[in-house]
């Protein structure tokens, strides 16, 4: 049997190990609660389920600050760090108990966290899963990053605040195609801001929110827009730059 045919035990293991660390924060916060029922504590999958979560917490933010903040990151960066669908739920929750400026810090900081976790991760093992699942993206991807490797910050700033990538595929992928980890992070804290701001702020009217299509107004969708574009502008002005100057150095030469 090849060693690419073998079953990928320490790479299994690892993944086993990070879940585990999770597991063991959220028993230990756990354990430090008043004794009750806690059937209702869930990853919501809807508004309703979140309504219903979100009114069961209240009672303890206030007793319990720090417990319910350290179960709250540690769900929300293994959320990210795993891939399970449903952090946009996180969000709105930290606006519901937190309010709008320790909201928006607490998303940044738990999204980057679990995103630089998964950065992590993918590079050790997540290579096979990557080119399995988004062969045509990552390609993409490969070459865009290739492309911009001067303004690559203002590129990844771009991604994060504009739906050009799925940031999941972001975080994954990354790693293989050679993006830096300090402009990864760089990135994802300055790009996430102006999502977490509209999430956040939804989630304080959260008895008010009907459909999840009612967090993005015509004028949010507006702003983050056109925080992508200024955030991208330098590095097409500096190709444009380079490109003008290429002539100049080839008749330079001949």
């Amino acid at each position: 049997m090849g060693r690419e045919d073998r079953f990928p035990v320490w790479e299994a293991a690892l993944g086993a190990g990070v879940a585990a660390v999770f597991a063991a924060g959220l028993v230990g916060v756990y354990l430090s609660m008043p004794d009750s029922d806690y059937s209702f504590l869930k990853l919501p999958r809807n508004l309703h389920e979140l309504q219903i979560l979100t009114g069961h917490l209240e009672n303890y933010t206030s007793d319990y600050t720090v417990q319910v903040l350290i179960g709250y990151c540690a769900v929300y960066i293994f959320m990210q760090t795993f891939m399970i669908p449903g952090t946009i739920f996180m969000s709105l929750l930290a606006g519901a108990l937190f309010g709008q400026l320790r909201g928006v810090a607490l998303v940044v900081f738990a999204a980057s966290a679990g995103a630089s976790s998964c950065f992590f991760l993918s590079k050790l093992i997540g290579k096979p899963l990557v080119f399995v699942l988004w062969p045509d993206k990552l390609t993409f991807f490969q070459k865009q990053v290739a492309k911009r490797r001067e303004k690559l910050l203002n590129y990844m700033l771009f991604l994060r605040v504009t739906p050009t990538l799925p940031n999941t595929f972001i975080n994954l992928a990354s790693p293989i195609v050679d993006v830096p980890f300090h402009t990864f992070l760089l990135a994802t804290l300055i790009g996430l801001i102006p999502a977490a701001y509209v999430t956040v702020r939804a989630g304080i009217a959260l008895g008010e929110l009907t459909s999840l299509s009612d967090l993005y107004d015509t004028q949010s969708v507006a702003l983050l827009f056109l925080i992508g574009v200024v955030s991208v502008t330098p590095a097409l002005l500096s190709k444009d730059e380079a490109q003008e100057k290429a002539p100049e150095v080839a008749a330079g030469a001949s």
